[in-house]
């Protein structure tokens, strides 16, 4: 308790409460929201907050309403909606999910890369068809090419290593220099010596409109990409151009613009582009139970006045 007898008001999700109920330390005072309004209307007395919803507008809201706020903690690891600027103004510290789906993200990375490489979804509908194929759809091996990770953060890290049991040659892009990594102005130049383009950067506003039409006609004949980034970081337009004409042998993608992605949208049509419908990060049963892990581990430091993790650089905004 930070002063004797008042207890830290804490205000999560009900989704995650009965994760952290008999769990939290007794100087908090826990309180669960479990709708929209609900949160609204505890928001102003939360020091501590959770306040993840599905309804990004309504979630901001709310945290511009709490006015006592200092620490905000989210199991989203893009943060761009969030009022970042709010937060900083007023000192408040912010934690995110980095990390927290990166195993389910990289396992969805390696299956597209499978899928794209044999064939695979050829093969299901001839399945669907009763068709016994006499040849695979398919016939790259992943054993010996070249793969590409824009993002060295915990996804792409992560990639990388699941990568490497398959004797994938992986180049990571990061700022900092590191072996087996170039710095984010260098690879552009070397876009077409690669066969797969991963893209796993942060949500920013620098990474909107990163990957160009340029960057993607500089890429290798038949090469594919695979983004788990945002929508936004890539030219749709041009890589739907580039899949059609046959520039590109695939595109694996789990985010893109819009999304929900309409009925009629060119997108779906695409033979080549396998949309998974931003399904990475929900592919397992267990981001709740690590993120409820990790926050009570943080509250230990944060009563001890030692520093929560991981932090967002409210100006970077990652």
């Amino acid at each position: 308790m930070s002063e004797a007898g008042h207890k830290t008001v804490v205000v999560v999700n009900a989704m995650v409460a009965p994760l952290l109920t008999g769990r939290v330390p007794d100087w908090v005072d826990l309180r669960g929201f479990t709708s929209t309004q609900e949160l609204l209307d505890m928001a102003p007395a939360a020091e501590i907050g959770w306040f993840d919803l599905y309804k990004f507008d309504a979630m901001a809201d709310a945290i511009v309403q709490a006015t006592r706020l200092r620490w905000l903690n989210s199991v989203y690891a893009g943060v761009d909606a969030f009022p970042l600027q709010v937060l900083a103004d007023r000192g408040v510290i912010l934690t995110n999910g980095t990390g927290i789906n990166a195993i389910t993200i990289a396992e969805y990375v390696v299956m597209g890369m499978l899928t794209m490489a044999k064939g695979y979804a050829e093969v299901v509908r001839a399945q669907d068809r009763e068709q016994w194929l006499l040849e695979s759809p398919g016939k790259q091996e992943l054993h010996g090419s070249r793969a590409l990770i824009l993002g060295a953060g915990e996804i792409g890290g992560r990639v990388a290593k699941m990568l490497a049991g398959f004797d994938i040659d992986v180049t990571m892009v990061r700022r900092s220099p590191a072996p087996g990594c170039i710095g984010p102005d260098a690879w552009r130049a070397r876009l077409g010596e690669f066969d797969w383009v991963i893209i796993a950067v942060p949500a920013t506003p620098e990474t909107v409109g990163l990957f160009t039409a340029t960057d993607i006609a500089a890429m290798k004949q038949g090469a594919a990409v695979i983004n788990v980034a945002r929508g936004s970081v890539i030219d749709q337009d041009a890589l739907i151009a580039a899949l059609n004409r046959g520039h590109l042998g695939g595109a694996f993608l789990d985010v893109c613009t819009p999304e929900p992605l309409p009925p009629g949208h060119p997108l779906w049509r695409v033979p080549n582009a396998h949309v998974t419908m931003h399904l990475s990060g929900r592919a397992q049963n267990k981001m709740f139970a690590r993120a409820a892990d990790r926050f009570l581990a943080n509250l230990d430091r944060w009563r001890r006045g030692e520093a929560v993790a991981p932090q967002v650089d409210l100006t970077l905004g990652y």
